[in-house]
């Protein structure tokens, strides 16, 4: 469990780092799901590095494609491609773009960016795999300000009906959006109430105890007959703290003083 935190904590220094050299992107909801990665990726996930195209490997999807520093970090962490890119986000000629693409970046499993397509594509592709007689688990991470989206109820209807059982969502449930507290700008409470009413198995759990994380991921995967979310309660801009429980850095890269403090904080130095 300690690696995973220290993983998790690299992680998070990676995205301040690449935000404050691209002069962009989203802090809040990337540094969110930073330990929420950490476990899937290193722990959780049959995945192959070597070999991203691997047909029989686990699959995840990034519903909130925004959050793409984050899956970036991980994915580098990982081995899929070297540290150095990190440097080039959302720079032309290089392929770490503003979301996630399937196309360019080695251990992408699915481009996205527009809310609610990602879980419906996972949705998709959990159901290719119930088809072909897959053993493989699809993960997709969602945001709480995605529930606006009528799209993702759809997704979660059908994941029912067809009772993928090798879908395991995770609701990365910070409590704020790019306008403000998601209860004020469209409340989607109570959400374990409505994905169990969708048909879902739902799980609840504190999105930054890494072995809360592990044993509930790994519960999600014995479940049978029915999708599960995962409603991880968690802190937008966790780790650095004065972007913690912050609205405002949704969508702000942080000045270069202000990386130098969060990277300080990180690391233990204050």
């Amino acid at each position: 469990m300690s690696d995973l935190k220290e993983i998790a904590c690299r992680i998070r220094q990676d995205i301040i780092e690449m935000l404050e050299k691209a002069k962009s992107g989203h802090p809040g909801g990337s540094l969110s799901a930073a330990d929420i990665l950490a476990v899937l990726y290193f722990r959780i996930m049959n995945i192959d590095p070597a070999n991203p195209g691997w047909p029989e490997r686990d699959r995840f999807v990034l519903s909130k494609g925004h959050a793409a520093p984050v899956l970036y970090a991980a994915l580098a962490e990982k081995g899929y491609f070297l540290r150095e890119e990190l440097q080039h986000l959302r720079q032309t000629g290089h392929f770490l773009q503003g979301h996630p693409d399937m196309k360019k970046v080695p251990g992408v499993d699915m481009s996205t960016g527009s809310l609610g397509q990602g879980i419906s594509a996972a949705v998709g592709m959990a159901l290719a795999g119930k088809i072909d007689q897959k053993t493989y688990k699809v993960y997709c991470l969602v945001g709480d300000g995605e529930m606006n989206e009528g799209l993702v109820w759809e997704a979660a209807m059908a994941a029912a009906h067809y009772k993928l059982d090798n879908l395991i969502g995770i609701l990365d449930f910070n409590g704020l959006q790019i306008d403000g507290e998601t209860e004020k700008v469209m409340n989607s409470s109570p959400l374990s109430d409505k994905w169990g009413a969708f048909g879902w198995n739902v799980l609840e759990v504190d999105g930054h105890d890494i072995s809360a994380l592990t044993d509930t991921l790994e519960a999600a995967k014995q479940v049978q007959g029915k999708p599960t979310m995962i409603i991880a309660k968690t802190i937008k801009g966790k780790g650095v703290s004065f972007m913690e429980n912050q609205a405002g850095w949704h969508g702000n890269a942080p000045s270069p003083e202000q990386a130098e403090a969060a990277l300080a904080e990180l690391r233990g130095e204050n």
